[in-house]
């Protein structure tokens, strides 16, 4: 494969901080590239230098001839007095009829979300996300030989995240992507650069193989490393105990890593953290009774809701963006009463809301002040930590931990925000998009310390990874007026809404439904005793099934690297371990269909 861009001792200062530092690295046809690391090491800069937009301080860049890119930095800058369909379809140079023929750009415009914006808007008047995916869509519909990224995946709900994966996954052209998206990343990567200290570490793969990388290296660390070991091993412990990772690495490579995770107990011990928080609230938390929750123009988003959260839910909240996620939200936090209905919150309740705007901050206060402006020790788990022992977690140096929060950039006042709930004590919180502005490192130290957070949560997110690893239900609003549990995850979610097709979101109140309760998910037949008794005996045995399947399934694996001498044995056990994995996903699938009928 061809070189397309090639960087040879590239170094890139700004000020005294040298976020390249002789850097050699290239971008080939095809290749998709994710680039990780901490928020101000370099990323953007690398992306800027890569493509022109920044020149080197010193070393060389070349780019072959005729390369045909598109650049979509955060800076979402478009030109004044444009419309939406001069910026993205202008410089294809077709008539209407030409691209209304495409099926390829009409994917794109429904994928985006561009074309319930309308091509006659003007881009003055859009929102920051908006013109963030007028401008990915001007960039999709061309034909390039490299599409260069930067954060695409914000602004995006799970949908949207989804489908841009899979077109990227469609598409010839080469791929540099910064996301700390980390289902994202792991889906499109054949290659993850690692900006840390100036250099850029590629590994192979993508998250997972990436994380298996960091914690080989962190290995062999010396004691000054502790810390981020400890870190990697934990994250290793949930990705080995989820779903099987996709890694390309040798097994050798894997064993070395998960030699790192032996007697490494759950992420967290979910029976104790909800007897622990039974006592800190009681058993009323926060209810919504017979509640209809309307826009400021009277549409009805979700329809004689009742919906009880008992002490220690761990909830993730998913939907299409209008769907009614942050409004419902903010009936939680009791900042918006519902249009019908009733708000009933326990005693005990010390709610920690973290909003998507960040205009709580007091911007006249060094950092570590702002943080023990609310408290200056809390315990968290079993351990009491200070306030700057808890803005390092979230990466505040000490030496930042001075800076003034007017001088923070927007991911810095996001960890900041972070900090200053969690110092509350809070034992219910309600997150609105916590990972927007976060980069992959402050991500798992917040997942690990919400691991150790006994209390009841409700979290938004576009990031599917850091819903399946935080929480331990998931729900969704699908534009209907209910709100419905999904036993499946994220992938029901996505199944029922390809499902439902590509249409709006429902418009006035004759179009939605009664909605759904803990008691009455859907509009399931009734059983009666006995038929939800055998039901409930047959999840149980299809339970116990799985999971003697999966035993079997992991001894026939290490049958398999016994017998790597003895041919005929070998294949006597691929073919026992292939019926074994048909029989476990037949069961799997029984399960699902069993469970959503009896919720």
């Amino acid at each position: 494969m061809a070189n397309l861009i090639n960087l040879e001792q590239v170094s890139k200062s700004f000020g005294i901080k040298p976020l390249l530092d002789s850097v050699s690295l290239g971008v080939q046809e095809g290749e998709r590239i994710g680039v990780v690391g901490l928020n101000g090491g370099g990323k953007t800069t690398l992306l800027e230098v890569l493509t022109g937009l920044e020149e080197p301080d010193s070393g060389r860049v070349s780019r072959v001839g005729g390369l045909r890119m598109a650049v979509v930095t955060q800076r979402g800058v478009l030109p004044p007095g444009s419309t939406v369909g001069q910026v993205v379809l202008g410089p294809l140079g077709v008539a209407e009829h030409e691209w209304a023929g495409d099926a390829r750009i009409r994917s794109v415009l429904a994928g985006i979300g561009v074309d319930r914006l309308g091509l006659d808007a003007l881009v003055d008047g859009l929102s920051g996300g908006e013109r963030r995916r007028v401008a990915l869509a001007a960039a999709l519909v061309q034909d390039l030989d490299l599409l260069v990224l930067d954060e695409p995946t914000n602004h995006l709900d799970v949908e949207g995240v989804q489908w841009l994966a899979e077109h990227l996954l469609a598409r010839r052209s080469a791929l540099v992507v910064v996301t700390h998206d980390r289902w994202f990343l792991d889906t499109v990567a054949t290659r993850t650069w690692e900006v840390v200290n100036g250099q850029v570490e590629s590994y192979e793969g993508g998250y997972n193989d990436w994380i298996f990388a960091r914690a080989e290296r962190a290995r062999q660390a010396d004691a000054m490393e502790e810390r981020r070991r400890n870190l990697a091993r934990k994250e290793l412990a949930w990705l080995r105990r989820g779903a099987p990772a996709r890694t390309s690495k040798p097994r050798y490579r894997i064993e070395a890593a998960e030699s790192l995770i032996a007697n490494v107990p759950p992420p967290r011990d979910t029976v104790a953290l909800a007897s622990f928080a039974k006592r800190r609230l009681g058993r009323v938390v926060i209810e919504l009774e017979d509640a209809t929750l309307t826009t400021p123009d009277g549409r009805e988003l979700v329809h004689d809701l009742t919906w009880r959260l008992g002490p220690g839910e761990r909830i993730g909240l998913v939907g299409v963006n209008g769907s009614g996620k942050t409004t419902l939200l903010r009936t939680l936090a009791g900042e918006l009463e519902p249009a019908s209905g009733r708000r009933i919150q326990g005693k005990t309740v010390e709610i920690g809301w973290l909003r998507q705007e960040l205009d709580d901050l007091p911007t006249d206060l060094r950092v570590l002040d702002a943080v023990k402006d609310v408290a200056e020790r809390i315990t968290l788990g079993d351990k009491e930590i200070s306030a700057g022992q808890l803005a390092e977690r979230l990466g505040f140096t000490p030496a930042r931990q001075r800076t003034p929060v007017g001088d923070l950039s927007g991911g810095e006042r996001r960890r900041l925000q972070l900090t200053r709930v969690l110092m509350a004590e809070p034992n219910v919180l309600l997150l609105d998009e916590p990972t927007n502005d976060l980069d992959i490192d402050t991500l798992q130290q917040l997942e690990d310390l919400l691991d150790g957070w006994a209390g009841t949560m409700v979290v938004i997110s576009h990031d599917r990874y850091l819903i399946e690893r935080i929480c331990d239900s998931t729900w969704a609003l699908f534009g209907d007026g209910r709100l419905t549990n999904l036993p499946g995850g994220i992938d029901e979610y996505l199944r029922r809404r390809a499902a439902l097709g590509d249409g709006d979101i429902p418009s006035s109140a004759s179009t939605v439904a009664k909605a759904s309760t803990p008691d009455q998910i859907a509009a399931q037949p009734k059983r009666d005793g006995a038929a939800e008794r055998a039901a409930r005996k047959e999840l149980a045995r299809l339970e116990r099934s799985v999971a003697k399947l999966t035993e079997r399934e992991e001894k026939l694996h290490h049958d398999l690297a016994d017998a790597a001498t003895d041919p005929d044995r070998l294949q006597k056990l691929d073919a026992e371990l292939r019926s074994v994995v048909a029989e476990k996903e037949a069961a799997e699938e029984q399960w699902m269909e069993l469970a959503g009928e009896l919720e």
